[in-house]
């Protein structure tokens, strides 16, 4: 087993490292993804413009279960696979950018999950608008030589055209949607219809010739809709839509009460994380309750909650009236990386930082975004820290043990607490002002440039799941770019979940 970023700098990436053979299975162009860009900014508006005249998610969702049931989908959306007691499944979160860091996950990938039945994609399969034109290079040829099913859920990236093009590749080629009579004019629905991004009218055409990468009767697999359960083994898996703006209709809140029933215990793949960045998002349901009411709910024999959407890995093991439940992210697939270093020190739902594990860790993550923006900002000597150096500024700032020593003679200079302060470092939960908070998450989801722009270590991530009659063992493994960790993927978190 190679050495992981728990143990030393190299096994975290950092050193005059080869890079790995993944840029063998890129295609010869890749368009690189900004998200500074103002044309990307704009074709991703959706967001914003659900925000002000209202969110149109939970009713074209219905639109498309209700077509979906019409051509025949099981009513309970299950889909049943006749996996043995012990199988294993791959989870991987937030894929699609197309760039070095997506393809950097494959090798290893393909090395840990080569004997698994399926993987479930969480969250944002296509960036930055889900286009159909885009899942050649940014599903198909990634994941060519996966042998097994991939089943996906949507992030809020594939909805900002409108879902169309994740129907027509996980759900049995679902046409288009019927269009819908014009709104009232100068309505909240005719200010959105008028703003509302949608796809080009030649979007598409190359569907079908990128769908022959993934052409073997092995790899193939219709979901019923873009919310579903798999059977499997001892086990029920259930992935929901969270759509533009986190939260689930109605309907879909029925039909997770209802599938959730029984004594199976349950995974939850979600887009949207229930625990995340030190904190609790529940996910609401409209006309009432949450999400994780239901995940907590004894009668429902949940074991974990797993989130895509932050792209980065953290693991929070949550004690609901005397049992564990494991609220996991997992979005370090392939987009750019967002910090942990911004993470404060952990104090929640009687988690607390010996419990808690993320990756990147908080040091390397410094590290990496000063090296980013030293380079962005021409102040390379400035901005630039050690991983040592960053390690021992994050440990320093939150008063915790830090995930692998500094080294000897490290110091923590002004310099090095100026730049983890303009770079949004934690701190102590008794020490953080409210007007940080969001400043801190500015750095990474605002600001940053899209992983075209990243150079080794990437910090990406995928999880491995080995299902037993008896227990669930959950692994993390890294993917770097280079060649060392692509040979022999480290396995940075590990844990055994019970099913008793």
């Amino acid at each position: 087993m190679s050495d992981s970023s728990r143990d030393t700098a190299e096994g975290a990436g950092w050193g005059a490292a080869e890079r790995g053979g993944y840029r063998r299975l890129m295609p010869g162009h890749v368009e690189k993804l900004s998200w500074l860009s103002p044309k990307t900014l704009w074709a991703a508006r959706n967001g914003v413009v659900a925000s002000w005249f209202g969110d149109p998610t939970g009713h074209t969702r219905g639109r498309w279960v209700a077509q979906r049931a019409a051509a025949g989908a099981p009513a309970d959306k299950v889909i049943r696979r006749a996996a043995a007691d012990r199988f294993s499944f791959l989870v991987i979160g937030d894929t699609g950018e197309g760039g070095d860091p997506q393809y950097a996950v494959v090798p290893g990938l393909l090395r840990v999950g080569q004997d698994t039945d399926f993987a479930v994609l969480a969250s944002d399969v296509i960036y930055p608008v889900g286009s159909a034109d885009d899942y050649g290079t940014k599903h198909f040829r990634p994941y060519r030589d996966y042998r097994a099913p991939i089943y996906a859920i949507p992030g809020n990236h594939d909805w900002y055209e409108d879902l169309g093009a994740f129907m027509r590749v996980f759900c049995g080629d679902a046409p288009p949607l019927a269009p819908e009579p014009a709104p009232r004019p100068l309505s909240r629905a005719w200010w959105r219809a008028l703003l509302w991004h949608r796809p080009r009218p030649t979007d598409g055409q190359r569907l079908d010739a990128d769908r022959k990468l993934r052409s073997a009767p092995e790899q193939q697999a219709v979901q019923p809709g873009p919310y579903w359960a798999i059977d499997a083994g001892p086990i029920r898996i259930i992935g929901i839509d969270t759509g533009l703006l986190g939260t689930i209709d109605a309907e879909q809140g029925a039909w997770l009460r209802e599938v959730s029933r029984g004594p199976r215990p349950k995974i939850l793949v979600t887009g949207s994380p229930l625990y995340v960045d030190g904190e609790h998002h529940p996910g609401p349901v409209e006309g009432g309750g949450t999400v994780d009411d239901i995940v907590r709910d004894p009668a429902h024999h949940y074991v974990a909650a797993i989130g895509g959407d932050i792209h980065n890995y953290q693991r929070y093991p949550v004690d609901v009236d005397g049992r564990t439940l494991q609220y996991v992210v997992s979005g370090g697939g392939g987009a750019f990386t967002h910090a942990t270093h911004t993470i404060p020190r952990v104090a929640i739902a009687n988690v607390t930082e010996p419990d808690f594990r993320c990756y990147p860790l908080r040091g390397d993550s410094l590290a990496f975004y000063s090296g980013l923006y030293g380079r962005r900002l021409g102040l390379r000597r400035f901005f630039t820290l050690t991983e040592a150096e960053a390690t021992a500024v994050i440990a320093e700032r939150l008063g915790i043990e830090p995930g692998r020593a500094p080294g000897p003679g490290t110091r923590v200079t002004w310099r090095t607490r100026l730049v983890a302060s303009l770079l949004g470092a934690g701190g102590r939960p008794d020490r953080t002002s409210r007007f940080r908070l969001p400043v801190r998450k500015a750095y990474t989801r605002l600001f940053s440039p899209g992983s075209a722009t990243y150079t080794p270590p990437f910090f990406k991530s995928f999880l491995r799941l080995d299902v037993t009659p008896e227990a669930i063992r959950l692994r993390c493994f890294a993917a770097t770019g280079n060649l060392a960790q692509e040979l022999h993927p480290p396995v940075e978190d590990d844990v055994v979940i019970p099913l008793g």
